[in-house]
């Protein structure tokens, strides 16, 4: 799973027939797969034996192996992702080809979004593909959730599962299930899961403000193939969040200020509705993809004394073509967005809803990207898009821009055992959109427009495996100039500049029936030339800085028997800066934490499978070194849970 590295394969004779959080097809721990990628072995595949093992909760969990990646905030409600140091938003972030439109309010989540549902993830970090969607500034995140054919053997018509798990930290108990069929020329997919529990305590056996548990999330899926291979599929996905959360999601408590409760409620949700036809028996120069999605995101937060309602929404989709060459192929096609903004509002003397916005932006997109292997050593990707923008703000007057993004990259193979790469793009980003709850009505847009927001990424990367032993490295930097960062006060055309750059390490064994691997990230990034801080990095970066992650796994096909470990160790960080006295922050405190499970079978059950874990082991009391605030003395940041043992246990019928 670490970007540069290669991908591991994990093999057990032994199934995992959980919930979707696990893999329905047996996994394997006994090789390590050197896999090529064409788009310079610059990705970070997350797959559905990952998945399987590491049994994610949130988000946080699922990319917990990975170091270039991190994940802030305990509660899932308000957690955000930076890839190489640049926050999500920055990126291209679909699921299931459905463009994301979520950013909503600076202290909840971006994209809440339930690892159960999901079969794999794909990060372009930096350098993304031109079909990969319009916005890549910073790389791209591609969600992808389970099919029939992932859960059910071909030779079935009929199939499904139920799994029940509980975690000690919080009273949690988790209950899912999902039915599953084919029918003729028919498929048909449901999936429900339930997560309800109280408050969880940190390391320091404190209660963590707000991190109750009350989450539903949704799948459905209905599709139909003809005889000749044309696939009609329509999907349904939503989760939701509704608890009392910390007064500022992201935060434990703000010291000082206006006074403020301790908690109020938040409601969060978010669903995706993707239409999609595809031809299964693609031949030479026709291979289509159609796609048509609706996605939205809401959050309402309702008070004693007021009412506030963010609702952003997003219509797309793309037609495309893959025209098949002797030596690789080429994705051409057009896509489009029209994405809305708005905030409905209701005052302590107010007795009715108050509507600002929407801020709009409609795109139309061509793009190509060829993918060649000019010689059997040598893979390239280049590719080249132009997007066409309107922008509508806040008083209805709209702008129109455009420009033009192009990408390369390429690997080669100096022997067998050892694989160069680099690539490069420059990304034209349009004007994104402001966060709904700082929309202000009597905002003064600029009369010649808003400046467009324009990046450019670079990596270099080497890999050598030999034997069961795989070592890599990588360089890489991301650079996005004029970023829109409004704010309330300040003014809807408010810009900055950031610069990411760091680099990666991994090292990975692999045995017979497991495997062990490390991986080792230093991330910087800078503000409008200075250290970067998480308030004004708000929808950026964050300081990250050194982060070690260690993942070790290991099967025992006799008993139908797999356990394994993980850590993470974040090393100390001074480099900081504080917004109020324009000096150098609180140091970021170091931390270690280590998780464990064990998986077993039972023999003579093989639909029956029972999984044990014991997550931060040694009750390492810290905050994720991606959660706001820690370089302000007047922020109490929220804190990870402590020690906590779940048990599951999930039967497939």
């Amino acid at each position: 799973m670490l970007t540069t590295r290669t991908l591991f394969t994990v093999t057990a004779t032994l199934w995992a027939t959980t919930a979707l959080a696990q893999s329905q097809e047996p996994f394997q721990l006994n090789t390590i797969m050197l896999e090529a990628n064409v788009e310079g072995e610059n990705a970070v595949d997350v797959d559905s034996e990952d998945i399987a093992r590491e049994n994610p909760a949130d988000i946080q969990d699922l990319f917990k192996s990975e170091p270039t990646v991190s994940v802030g905030s305990s509660i899932p409600a308000s957690q955000k992702i930076y890839v190489n140091g640049v926050e999500e938003t920055n990126l291209s972030v679909t699921i299931d080809g459905a463009r994301q439109n979520n950013k909503v309010f600076h202290h909840n989540a971006t994209t809440l979004i339930d690892p159960s549902l999901l079969k794999a993830v794909r990060v372009d970090p930096g350098v993304a593909p031109a079909d990969a969607g319009p916005g890549a500034l910073a790389g791209a995140i591609a969600y992808e959730t389970r099919d029939v054919a992932d859960l059910l053997d071909a030779t079935l018509g009929f199939g499904g599962f139920v799994k029940s798990e509980y975690d000690s930290n919080g009273d949690i108990w988790t209950n899912s299930g999902s039915v599953y069929g084919r029918k003729g020329s028919f498929e048909y997919l449901g999936f429900l899961k339930i997560a309800d529990g109280d408050l969880r305590t940190d390391g320091s056996d404190a209660t963590i403000t707000g991190s109750g548990t009350n989450l539903i999330s949704g799948l459905g899926k209905l599709a139909y193939q003809t005889q000749a291979g044309d696939r009609f599929e329509f999907s349904v996905e939503q989760v939701k969040d509704d608890d009392a959360r910390p007064y500022r999601a992201n935060i434990g408590q703000i010291f000082g200020g206006r006074p403020v409760p301790l908690t109020r409620n938040y409601e969060l949700t978010r669903q995706n509705f993707v239409f999609t036809y595809t031809d299964e028996t693609p031949t030479g120069w026709w291979d289509p993809t159609i796609k048509l999605a609706y996605s939205e995101t809401d959050l309402i937060i309702d008070e004693d004394t007021q009412y506030s309602q963010g609702t952003t929404e997003s219509i797309n989709g793309k037609i495309e073509n893959r025209f098949a060459l002797a030596n690789g192929s080429i994705t051409a096609g057009i896509d489009f967005y029209s994405d809305n903004a708005m905030l409905y509002y209701r005052g302590p003397t107010a007795s009715v809803l108050t509507q600002t916005g929407p801020e709009k932006s409609r795109n139309v997109g061509i793009y190509a990207q060829a993918r060649i292997e000019p010689t059997d050593r040598a893979r390239l990707s280049y590719g080249l898009r132009a997007d066409f923008q309107k922008f509508t703000d806040l008083d209805g007057n709209t702008t129109s821009n455009n420009g033009f993004s192009g990408n390369l990259s390429g690997a080669y193979d100096v022997t067998e055992q050892v694989t160069v790469s680099a690539g490069y793009s420059s990304v034209w980003g349009g004007v994104p959109l402001a966060e709904n709850f700082i929309f202000n009505p009597a905002w003064i847009y600029p009369s010649e427009g808003i400046e467009p927001v324009t990046s450019s990424n670079v990596f270099v990367a080497a890999r050598a495996g030999f034997g069961a032993w795989d070592v890599s490295g990588k360089i890489f930097q991301t650079k996005i100039d004029n970023a829109r960062s409004p704010s309330y006060r300040g003014g809807p055309a408010l810009s900055s500049d950031l610069d990411s750059r760091g680099f990666e390490l991994g090292l990975g064994y692999g045995w017979n029936n497991g495997f062990a691997r490390i991986g080792y990230a230093n991330i910087d990034t800078k503000l409008n030339g200075r250290t970067a801080d998480s308030y004004l990095g708000n929808y950026l970066t964050t300081p990250l800085g050194e982060v070690v992650t260690l993942e070790i796994a290991h099967s025992l096909p006799k008993y139908n028997l797999i356990f394994g470990a993980d850590a993470q160790i974040v090393l100390s960080e001074t480099d900081t800066y504080n917004v109020d006295t324009g000096g150098a922050g609180a140091a970021l405190p170091s931390y270690e934490v280590v998780n464990a499970f064990v998986e077993w079978q039972p023999k003579g059950s093989r639909n029956l499978t029972v999984r044990g874990e014991i997550n931060n082991l040694f009750d390492a009391d810290y905050a994720s070194r991606a959660t706001y605030g820690q370089e302000f003395s007047s922020v109490a940041s929220l804190k990870e849970p402590g020690r906590s043992v779940k048990i599951s246990a999930s039967l497939k019928f």
